[in-house]
């Protein structure tokens, strides 16, 4: 496993422009179109959806189709959907094309729509020894340790043989589709996106306390490079 490397920034929105810059000079080392992107949820996703489309080579985005790392099972258009603030914030302002984006379906059946949505990640995203690989897949950090929808009181679902699973949020009960820890690490890339004073604890026993760490589902993730880890001041 190759060690992650720390990238501190003042605030969240210097590192929400930080990873436009970033995603910019990527794109345009990428030899192999389209690149598949598995994005998340959280207040620092949504700064940069919302200036996803002023990248200065906005071409570069046609390349891109957009996956969900993992989505509540709720309608498109209610409140909580990851899906629908991404729309809000990126597809509506930027009339992106309708078939480089693929939410999941929130009042289907969650067991069923699990197995769908893995099934159209297998057909679409190139493979390496079956599993499918995505290029870049962002993440962020919950204050109870958990990424994607895998939380520290399910944590087979990272080594699942599965695509996609059902989680249980431990106190609400939601059910949510997610990512297996098994797929994500397969990913080209992998980025979290931590910001906030209630992360540092966790934050930092996962960054220098190994032993401790093991109980928390983000440390338990890697990717073919080494992992980045944007953070902000309050987190360090």
């Amino acid at each position: 496993m190759k060690e992650p490397k720390y990238i501190t920034y003042k605030t969240s929105d210097d590192i929400a422009k930080a990873l436009l810059h970033w995603l910019e000079e990527w794109l345009s080392t990428q030899k192999r179109f389209p690149c598949h992107i598995a994005i998340s949820g959280g207040s620092t996703p949504k700064k940069f959806f919302s200036i996803l489309s002023k990248i200065e080579q906005p071409e570069l985005l046609r390349n891109i189709h957009f996956w969900w790392v993992d989505e509540r099972c709720v309608p498109h258009n209610h409140q909580e959907s990851n899906y629908r603030y991404f729309k809000e914030l990126f597809i509506d302002s930027l009339n992106f094309p309708s078939n480089n984006i693929h939410p999941v379906d929130g009042i289907n059946d969650p067991k069923e729509e699990a197995r769908r949505y893995a099934q159209e990640i297998e057909q679409a995203l190139p493979t390496e020894e079956t599993w499918p690989i995505f290029d870049l897949v962002l993440l962020g950090m919950g204050d109870d340790g958990h990424t994607a929808s895998i939380f520290p009181d399910q944590l087979e679902l990272l080594s699942s043989q599965e695509i996609c699973e059902v989680a249980i949020h431990p106190i609400t009960k939601q059910r949510r589709i997610t990512l297996t820890g098994t797929v994500i690490n397969k990913a080209k890339q992998v980025i979290f996106l931590v910001t906030g004073e209630n992360k540092r604890t966790i934050f930092n026993q996962i960054k220098n306390n190994e032993q401790i760490a093991q109980q928390y589902p983000s440390a338990h993730i890697f990717s073919q490079q080494p992992v980045l880890w944007f953070i902000d001041k309050m987190v360090e």
